[in-house]
């Protein structure tokens, strides 16, 4: 996949999520208006519920029956005393009043149970008794021959004593829990008020639709936003929105890096034939010149010559055959086939060997080692952690300055290892996949130093394979491999 198309996929692949995120954001916030509603609406149903349960009940309770003599006599079965003095007086002192008036007679009640009934027509007077309550005016309903009036008395005012706890009822019904403000009006005029204290600016408010409120009477009742209700309400949706979205990011963001990783091996993969071919051209094309040689020009009567192109041509196979080797090596370092024969190791002459060795070899680098101790063993096996060495003193001497220092410090759980240099060839961008299979530093189609990107690979998991571990460090202007191996 070339830089251009995967542009392009990683723009979709982020414009997916933005909208993902947009339209699941969205979503649960039309879910919350709609739940909102639905609270708004629930508080409204409740406060009319209640209110109609209170009149009702208020109703039932001030009805009074009123039942005259006649009936009283068959109820009471004669045991009826009337003062006939008392009746008589209040008689005459209302005919007085509601005389001229037209009124052909009026009931008069004398305490809470009991009063008469007087016609101006008839001359007549009978008691009447007081029932109150309908549960009793309806018994009495039962019984034949009796006439009875009944009468129901309207408050002039809301007892907040007894609609509170109906309103609660309808709440708790609900699952609804919050503190709320009453309000009673009477012509756009506050008549009554409960929890003032309570109410707070962002309050919602709502008013009740009942009909048994009376004209240019209004209740009104104050209650919180309650987010914490209505977002409990949409818990499961707003859980379920959530996890759709992770799930969707999770598995785009996954698939950009299969993708990229797929990129990178491409690279990689590229980057290693182009080096294996560079690699591979010259031992064949030596080896190729001399055949050619011994074919052409008569080489093979001159017994010096043929030695020459001979001894020429082993050379190069040997190094074809290195490479080879490598790579196999490589493989064989994934798998659990890999047997190590450790051996108690002197870690200080190793690595006294390796630096002569390298001093030899490359005259115009400058050594130094700091090395303190005469003598520090570790268990590994030698042929192994040797090439793992060498690739790092390799990598110093190829990549590196003119400077490479190797320290040795002994500590109470690990040994480290320190190689530097002061080249400055790795960047920050290329720690992270330094130790990475068949990487290497970009250069493009440069070929400079010879190499396959596999040496720090077999290191990392030579080191790993016996218990330790290996990190690179980019401080002071040097490029420090630090090497941490467990005590024999």
């Amino acid at each position: 996949m070339n830089e251009q198309k995967y542009r392009w996929l990683l723009y979709i692949i982020v414009t997916t999520i933005i909208l993902t995120i947009v339209v699941q954001g969205y979503w649960n916030y039309k879910n919350y208006l709609l739940n909102k509603q639905n609270f708004i609406n629930q508080v409204q149903v409740s406060l009319d519920n209640a209110l109609d349960t209170y009149y009702a009940e208020l109703a039932e309770s001030n009805n009074l029956t009123l039942i005259e003599t006649d009936t009283l006599s068959i109820l009471n079965q004669g045991k009826l005393k009337l003062n006939t003095d008392s009746i008589l007086n209040s008689i005459t002192k209302e005919h007085k009043v509601l005389s001229g008036k037209g009124i052909s007679g009026f009931t008069q009640l004398k305490g809470n149970d009991s009063g008469f009934t007087f016609r101006k027509g008839k001359n007549h007077i009978s008691q009447v008794r007081v029932i109150k309550g309908t549960k009793a005016a309806d018994s009495i309903k039962l019984l034949k021959g009796i006439t009875s009036i009944f009468i129901s008395i309207k408050n002039d005012t809301l007892d907040f004593a007894k609609l509170n706890p109906l309103i609660k009822s309808e709440f708790n019904r609900k699952k609804l829990e919050f503190e709320y403000v009453l309000k009673h009006y009477k012509h756009d005029s506050l008549f009554n008020i409960f929890n003032a204290e309570k109410e707070k600016p962002n309050f919602l408010k709502a008013r009740s639709k009942s009909t048994f409120l009376k004209q240019n009477e209004v209740l009104e009742i104050a209650y919180p936003n309650a987010t914490s209700i209505i977002l409990k309400q949409s818990f499961g949706s707003i859980i379920i929105s959530i996890l759709l979205v992770v799930s969707i990011i999770s598995a785009l963001f996954y698939l950009l890096k299969v993708i990229k990783n797929q990129k990178q091996l491409a690279e990689i993969k590229n980057d290693l034939i182009s080096n294996i071919t560079h690699e591979f051209k010259t031992p064949i094309a030596t080896i190729g010149v001399a055949l050619e040689s011994i074919n052409s020009f008569n080489a093979i009567n001159d017994k010096e010559k043929t030695k020459k192109y001979v001894d020429m041509s082993s050379n190069q196979l040997s190094k074809l055959n290195l490479m080879v080797e490598k790579l196999l090596e490589t493989a064989t370092l994934d798998s659990e086939s890999l047997e190590f024969h450790k051996e108690s190791l002197d870690l200080v002459a190793l690595l006294d060997n390796l630096i002569t060795r390298y001093k030899t070899h490359n005259p115009d680098k400058l050594f130094k080692s700091h090395i303190n101790v005469k003598m520090l063993n570790i268990s590994a096996d030698k042929f192994h952690f040797e090439n793992a060495l060498n690739n790092i003193l390799d990598n110093a001497i190829k990549y590196g300055g003119d400077e490479i220092s190797i320290a040795l410090n002994n500590n109470s759980k690990y040994i480290e290892i320190s190689i530097s240099d002061n080249g400055n060839t790795l960047r920050a961008e290329n720690k992270q996949r330094i130790f990475e299979k068949f990487y290497r530093i970009p250069k493009g189609n440069t070929h400079d130093v010879k190499g396959y990107g596999i040496g720090l690979y077999y290191t990392k998991t030579i080191i790993d394979k016996h218990g330790g571990n290996i990190h690179l460090d980019l401080k002071n202007k040097l490029t420090t491999f630090k090497i941490s191996i467990p005590h024999a």
